[in-house]
């Protein structure tokens, strides 16, 4: 492991978790920094910290968190070969929708992560982590499909877009059609390695064309 890298995030967790910069700390037991390996070609970025992450303070560790981890065992992965990350590091008071102000004050800290990474590909899971990063898009029409995208603060970036696993929970159909789109992730980081542009233009701070996205499936 990259002892810089990981000394990044262990530099980012000691702020992350001395943050009160919004609202969200005062309700919150805890700030939820992100797990995973400073080594990730894939880094996860969910919504928020639920009622569990909240107590143990680490990101889906609750039921979503378990079909997460079935998931990624079905294409071969551990906890510990990716990142896990959330949109805001604090849990919203009774699980509501993080507010766009919280999302906005939060950003710096998971632009820092994935600029410390520096990931292959990011996925993200669910309506509110897509549109922090892939904004106007819907995820009904954005699920399973990857989509490259230049933003000043993190670089040319590839992104994947999945529901988030909780929908499972709720809507036994969902199950399937997360499953078969976590399936694509091995094929799509391998299109992402074997493309030109993603080498060339990984670097934070490049001028972003408007709104350019460039779809890769």
């Amino acid at each position: 492991m990259s002892s810089s890298r990981q000394a990044q995030l262990n530099e980012l967790n000691k702020k992350m978790l001395a943050c009160n910069k919004c609202v969200l700390r005062e309700t919150c037991t805890q700030v939820v920094p992100g797990e995973g390996s400073a080594e990730a070609e894939i880094m996860f970025i969910g919504e928020g910290p639920g009622k569990d992450e909240d107590k143990q303070g680490l990101p889906f560790v609750g039921a979503a968190g378990k079909f997460l981890n079935e998931m990624l065992g079905i294409i071969n992965l551990k906890r510990e070969d990716i990142y896990i990350a959330n949109v805001v590091k604090c849990r919203p008071p009774a699980n509501r929708d993080p507010l766009p102000e919280e999302v906005e004050t939060c950003w710096p800290w998971l632009e820092q992560q994935i600029n410390a990474i520096n990931p292959k590909l990011i996925v993200t899971l669910g309506r509110h982590s897509l549109e922090r990063f892939l904004p106007g898009q819907k995820i009904s029409q954005a699920h399973g499909k990857a989509l490259r995208r230049n933003m000043p603060e993190i670089g040319t970036r590839t992104f994947y877009a999945l529901y988030h696993p909780a929908a499972a929970l709720y809507n036994g159909s969902m199950r399937e059609v997360l499953i078969s789109d976590f399936k694509k992730i091995p094929k799509v980081v391998e299109e992402v390695k074997k493309s030109k542009n993603e080498i060339a233009s990984n670097t934070p701070g490049v001028e972003p064309e408007e709104d350019n996205q460039e779809s890769l499936f």
